[in-house]
C-alpha cells in the first residue's frame, strides 16, 4: 500500500508544483500550474465535454439500464440465456468494443446503413462531426448497460414480494406499484449505480482515444479530461502540468460524490427506520 498507492500520490501532488519532464531536474514553480487552468483553453474543453457526457450520459444509463432490469426480472422462457447476452459487453475489453463501434459508426457503417433504410437519407457523421461525438459515446455506452442492469435486478429480486402482494389486494395498477413500492425499495440501489456511474463517466479514457485520437477528434470534441491529462504528460512531457490536472480531477469527483453521499438522506429509503 505505501509504496503503489501512497507513495505515488504523495509524489504526484509533489510534482504538481514543479516544471518537469522527465529528462531533466524538476524545477519549483509553486502554484503556476494551477494558476495555468484558468487560461488553457484546451483544459476548459475537456471539463466542457467530460461534464456534457457525465450530465447526459449518467442519468440515460440509468434510466435504461432499469429497464432492462424490469424486463431481465420476468419469469419467461429462456430469460436467463437472455441475461447473459445482455451482460456479454461488460466482459469484453474496452478497446476491443471501441474498435468494433468505430466501425459500425463510421459513414458507411452498418449504423448509418439501418438509418437509410429506415428513410434518413442524410444520417449523423457520429465520430466526424463535433455535435455528434459525444451522442455516439452514448450510444456505445447504452448498448453496455448489462452491469447495471444485473446490479438493479439483484435490488429488484430483494424486494419483498409481499409489499407487491398487499398492492394488489389494494387494487394498485403496475404504474402506481412501480413509484409507490419498487423504485422506493431500490433507491439503495439507485444510489450506488448513480454514484459508480459518475466515477465511471469521469474516468472515460480508453474509448476516447481509440475513438478520437490523441488529438480527442474533431476540434476536440472527444478531449475527456484523463486523454487531456494523458496528452499533457506523456504527449507534451508537462508532467508538473498533468500532475496539477490530476489534483483538480480528483478534488472535484470527491466533491460531487460528497454532496450525494450528503444528499442521500433525503431520497434513498432507509427500510430499518421503517420498522
Amino acid at each position: 500500500m505505501a509504496v503503489f498507492t501512497v507513495g505515488p500520490i504523495i509524489g504526484s501532488l509533489v510534482i504538481s508544483f514543479t516544471d518537469w519532464n522527465l529528462l531533466s531536474e524538476p524545477g519549483w514553480v509553486g502554484l503556476d500550474n494551477y494558476a495555468r487552468l484558468a487560461t488553457d483553453p484546451e483544459f476548459i474543453n475537456a471539463v466542457n465535454v467530460t461534464v456534457t457526457y457525465v450530465i447526459f450520459g449518467v442519468p440515460i444509463f440509468q434510466v435504461t439500464g432499469l429497464l432492462v432490469a424490469l424486463l431481465l426480472n420476468l419469469v419467461l422462457p429462456g430469460m436467463r440465456i437472455f441475461r447473459t447476452i445482455m451482460f456479454l459487453p461488460t466482459v469484453l475489453s474496452g478497446v476491443a468494443v471501441a474498435v468494433l463501434w468505430q466501425q459500425l459508426l463510421s459513414s458507411e457503417g452498418a449504423v448509418n446503413q439501418i438509418l437509410r433504410m429506415l428513410g434518413i437519407a442524410n444520417p449523423p457523421a457520429w465520430l466526424t462531426s463535433p455535435g455528434w461525438a459525444i451522442p455516439a459515446v452514448i450510444v456505445i455506452g447504452v448498448w453496455g448497460v448489462g452491469a447495471g442492469a444485473i446490479i438493479y435486478l439483484a435490488g429488484l429480486q430483494n424486494v419483498p414480494p409481499q409489499l407487491y402482494e398487499q398492492a394488489t389486494i389494494d387494487g394498485a395498477g403496475p404504474i402506481r406499484t412501480f413509484f409507490a413500492i419498487t423504485l422506493p425499495m431500490l433507491t439503495p440501489t439507485l444510489l450506488f449505480t448513480v454514484l459508480t456511474g459518475i466515477i465511471g463517466a469521469f474516468q472515460v479514457f480508453d474509448m476516447a482515444f481509440i475513438l478520437g485520437g490523441p488529438k480527442g477528434g474533431v476540434g476536440g470534441s472527444l478531449s475527456f479530461y484523463l486523454l487531456y491529462v494523458w496528452g499533457q504528460a506523456f504527449g507534451n512531457g508537462r508532467l508538473g502540468y498533468a500532475s496539477a490536472l490530476s489534483w483538480v480531477f480528483v478534488i472535484a469527483c470527491a466533491v460531487v460524490v460528497i454532496l450525494i453521499l450528503r444528499t442521500a438522506d433525503r431520497w434513498v429509503f432507509d427500510e430499518s427506520e421503517s420498522r
